[in-house]
Parts: structure tokens; C-alpha cells; sequence
């Protein structure tokens, strides 16, 4: 894997890194903190009896309210504004009609393009009282990003992130889905390099300043193995077990990280706010 200036790369994934500049990274906290407040709105809105498809419409409106476009719109054919995984589904869930019932688990995945820059984030919501084993599963996956996070710096790797996630899950009795990867993200949706969530310290990528990638671990309560049902996108769990995500967009700086999608009201993990901050 080699490194290129973004600056003068292609405007397309070429297998290369893009290392970015200062402009970049205020372009990314600009598009991370529009993401991260959607995802703050949507906190009231998830509730028994809400169709995914409200939450669908709700960050179409948010979006299109500040100048933005949800990334995920029309993305390969994909004809949702975001994806919501709900239960044993691990990720890419299509909203549909269907209620959400008392004591569901939902992901909501959001990615807004703000000015030419993505920002890309996703968090776990309750629907109203979740059983224990649920809210601990919720727990895990938010510490597990956070330790991943915590490990990047220059001259760390990409096996370091995964490390710090996978034995602090497994350690929990729990599994990292392997089939699905955090990724490199700027100017493009999903760029080099991909970020598995499991490894070994010192293998794989180095990381060095400038880099825009996500880390955003599945964790499942069961076994780590998935299926893709037949509308070729939505990934559950082989064994039915619950499963749940974090997401933040970060990128390496001279001195460590910086996330550029944490939540401007502190509501990066629940239990959240239930009403409009005023």
C-alpha cells in the first residue's frame, strides 16, 4: 500500500492513501458535525410504534434543511436517505413501514456530503426499555470503538486498532463480525484503506498524519458470522443473536486522532436526551 498527496490524486479510489491537508480537516468537521447533530435530533423520534421509514424521511429533511445530501441516496442503487438495523440485523437495514416495537435495538447510519466532504457516523438507540443483555451489548460496542479510537496516532497501525477491539470484545464473551470494515473517507464515501476491526499489534497498515478513515466495529452478543438477505443488502446475523455498531469518521493528526463526529450535546452513546436542547 503506498501514500499519495491528496491534493494531487485522482478524484476516484486508485488502491492508493490519500494523506489530506488542514483544509481538509475543517471540511470534515464541518460535514461530521452536521452528521452528528442529525443523529442528536433523531434521538426523540425513536420510539415504539415509529416506522424506520419516518426516521428515513427525517434525515432526508435534515439534510436537504442544511445544504446537504445523504450520501446513501441513490449509492449503488440504494433508495434510502440511511440504513437502519434493527435486532440481529448487523448492518445496511432498508427503512420500511414496519413499526419499531418496545425493546428493540436500532442502528442508525448516517452520511451526509456537506461542500464535497463526508461525514459518516452511526449510533445505537434503545426503543423504549431494552432488556439488560441489550443495553450491555450497547455498552461493549461503544467501548470497543472508543479503544480502537484510542490507539491511533502516527506510526501506530491498523492491526493496532483492530487488537484494541477484538480482545477487549472478546474478552466480554462477545464476537467482531469480520465481513464488514471501517474505511478510508474524504472526498469519496469509501476510500483505502479498509480498518478491520480485528489483528494484531504492529501488522498491517502504518498510519501517518493527514489520513480520513472510519472505525466502526459490529459486534454481535453470538457467533461473528453473517448472511446478505436477498435484497443484497441487508446483513443479519447466521444465529439470530443481537447485534449493534458505533461509528465515528476520524483522522490522524502530528499528535494522535481527531474525531470529527462526536456529538455537540454529549449524546454520543445512551441513554440520550429525549427532548430538543434549547
Amino acid at each position: 500500500m503506498t501514500y499519495i498527496d491528496a491534493a494531487v490524486a485522482p478524484s476516484r479510489k486508485t488502491g492508493q492513501i490519500k494523506i489530506y491537508g488542514p483544509a481538509a480537516f475543517e471540511g470534515m468537521r464541518k460535514a461530521g458535525q452536521l452528521t452528528a447533530r442529525c443523529l442528536d435530533m433523531l434521538a426523540e423520534h425513536v420510539a415504539p410504534g415509529v416506522p424506520t421509514e419516518r426516521i428515513n424521511q427525517l434525515v432526508y429533511d435534515f439534510a436537504m434543511d442544511h445544504g446537504a445530501l445523504p450520501a446513501t441516496l441513490l449509492y449503488r442503487g440504494y433508495r434510502k436517505s440511511t440504513c437502519t438495523s434493527i435486532n440481529h440485523v448487523v448492518c445496511h437495514g432498508i427503512p420500511n413501514e414496519k413499526p419499531l416495537k418496545e425493546g428493540d435495538i436500532v442502528n442508525i447510519d448516517v452520511t451526509f456530503i456537506l461542500d464535497g466532504w463526508y461525514g459518516d457516523s452511526s449510533r445505537m438507540y434503545p426503543v423504549g426499555e431494552i432488556p439488560r443483555r441489550a443495553e450491555r451489548l450497547i455498552e461493549v460496542t461503544h467501548e470497543a470503538m472508543m479503544r480502537g479510537i484510542a490507539v491511533i496516532k502516527p506510526g501506530a497501525t491498523t492491526g493496532d486498532i483492530g487488537h484494541a477491539i477484538q480482545t477487549f470484545v472478546e474478552a466480554q464473551h462477545m464476537s467482531v463480525v469480520r465481513d464488514f470494515c471501517g474505511h478510508g473517507l474524504g472526498r469519496l464515501f469509501h476510500d483505502e484503506p479498509n480498518i478491520v476491526h480485528v489483528g494484531r499489534p504492529g501488522e498491517g497498515i502504518v498510519l501517518k498524519p493527514g489520513m480520513l478513515f472510519t472505525v466502526e466495529p459490529m459486534i454481535n452478543l453470538g457467533r461473528p458470522h453473517v448472511k446478505v438477505l436477498s435484497d443484497g443488502w441487508t446483513a443479519v446475523t447466521r444465529d439470530r443473536s443481537l447485534s449493534a455498531q458505533f461509528e465515528h469518521s476520524v483522522g490522524v493528526t502530528e499528535s494522535g486522532v481527531e474525531v470529527f463526529t462526536f456529538s455537540p450535546a454529549g449524546q454520543d452513546k445512551p441513554p440520550y436526551k429525549t427532548k430538543p436542547l434549547s
